[in-house]
């Protein structure tokens, strides 16, 4: 039996992953890498990266909608899903090769097999039965779709995960969830045309989001066309001759071509060995760790979506670079995960960071809130009904922003420039004396003055 030694064992080639195994081998670690799929994990073979340029595709649509106000005429526009497809694949594959190229180039040993946790200094692989001894084992495994109850006919769902590979468009699309996944597949399948019809069991989407943005996102997406039944859940599917019928709780009943489950991620840490090798599992199978991302067990790590703490690419990043970082390069320092930017790619878009109105007034904050909303200038011409939305949310006294809240397009750029103001401990004055970039949505960030409540 083959037994080989190193420094790191990392058991999962995702964003995380990858960044604690480069970093750890730069500082001198022997580093090996164990991925059973592709390298680049969720967020680069199946999540944002595909997700992100499908939501392009569907821009486009509208690009070609709007520009008639402005004078332009487009004749014989047609879309092609095969031909997205093809081309995502093709992008898809070289930046898993990017990845790939970049660990190795550190000094990283990939190996393409699932690995299984024997010990707290003990990993094998399946592939070959190798034993590798491990001075530290760092458990970056990310999560998987869940489908929720077993109910009669859910294998005739897809997740997410079988969405970027559509043989065909689907013409009508029932997508259950509220939360990022499920509000952005809705919004892409729409803009390319299709019909679709929202489900989920709360009445309003997006769970911890602020409560305006929340409602205000939940109009625009109706307005679009997107049939919205909340407060309902899926009681069944069955084929029929011209698609799946779809029976949901109240019983209504939803014929479509497509039905996607987007209703939650599990940490993916079945089947690891990690129970047996003495590691905490919270309820969820999610991997319990420390602020350092250390479990009960001294030798074993785990960061990013596993963890289930802020489930984001850029945090997992960030928490194996922490890692690697402490334990190998003698600089020890830990993630905050208190002030993070995110950004939904709806239609519209949404950016947020900081505290939402109800989480600062649960804080017992008494707060100043102000927030507009306006018809975005493009709209102006092309006449397409959507308004944008804007939201600061001020602590009395101090008049500290605690809270930047935008729907429209592009407020994921806007926001992640918002964070690094809030991350200063930028107060509304500071906003009030920016001078605004005019004609723009930015601009309202640093005109509002006068207060909504």
């Amino acid at each position: 039996m083959t037994e080989t030694e190193v420094d790191l064992f990392v058991i999962g080639g995702g964003s995380g992953g990858v960044r604690a195994g480069r970093i750890a081998a730069r500082h001198g670690a022997k580093v090996m890498m164990a991925e059973e799929y592709r390298m680049g994990g969720t967020c680069v073979i199946r999540g944002c990266v595909p997700k992100k340029l499908f939501v392009y595709a569907g821009r486009f649509a509208h690009d070609l909608e709007d520009m008639a106000g402005f004078g332009w005429s487009v004749a014989d526009a047609r879309f092609d899903w095969p031909t997205l497809i093809a081309n995502k694949d093709k992008e898809i594959a070289r930046l898993e090769s990017i990845y790939r190229t970049n660990a190795e180039a550190a000094g990283v040993t990939i190996v393409n097999s699932r690995a299984v946790v024997e010990g707290p200094n003990t990993v094998r692989l399946l592939a070959t039965g190798e034993v590798v001894k491990a001075r530290y084992i760092l458990v970056a495994t990310g999560a998987k779709p869940t489908l929720g109850p077993d109910i009669p006919g859910r294998e005739l769902a897809i997740t997410s995960n079988e969405a970027f590979h559509l043989k065909a468009l689907p013409r009508r699309v029932l997508v259950q969830g509220g939360g990022y996944i499920a509000v952005e597949f809705a919004g892409l399948f729409r803009a390319l045309g299709c019909e679709v019809t929202l489900v989920q069991r709360a009445e309003v989407i997006l769970r911890g989001f602020d409560e305006e943005v929340r409602s205000h996102l939940a109009t625009e997406m109706e307005r679009s066309g997107i049939r919205m039944l909340c407060g309902r859940t899926l009681s069944s599917i069955t084929l029929t001759d011209t698609g799946k019928a779809v029976r949901l709780s109240d019983g209504t009943e939803v014929e479509v071509d497509e039905v996607l489950l987007a209703i939650g991620r599990l940490p993916n840490t079945g089947g690891l060995g990690l129970e047996g090798a003495g590691v905490d599992l919270d309820a969820a199978g999610a991997v319990k760790v420390d602020a350092q991302s250390r479990t009960n067990v001294p030798s074993i790590y785990a960061v990013g979506d596993v963890t289930n703490r802020v489930n984001l690419t850029p945090v997992a990043i960030r928490e194996g670079h922490a890692f690697a970082d402490s334990v190998f390069g003698g600089t020890p320092w830990t993630v905050d995960h208190s002030l993070i930017a995110t950004a939904v790619f709806s239609e519209p878009e949404v950016g947020t960071v900081g505290l939402t109105e109800e989480a600062a007034r649960k804080q017992g904050r008494a707060l100043d809130i102000y927030s507009t909303s306006f018809r975005p200038l493009k709209a102006t011409l092309s006449g397409r009904q959507t308004r944008s939305f804007m939201k600061l949310v001020v602590e009395q006294g101090s008049e500290k922003v605690l809270g930047v809240h935008i729907v429209g397009p592009d407020a994921g750029e806007m926001i992640q420039l918002a964070a690094v103001a809030l991350g200063l401990g930028a107060t509304k004055a500071d906003f009030d004396r920016t001078v605004a970039v005019h004609p723009t949505a930015a601009e309202e960030l640093v005109t509002m003055r006068t207060k909504t409540r």
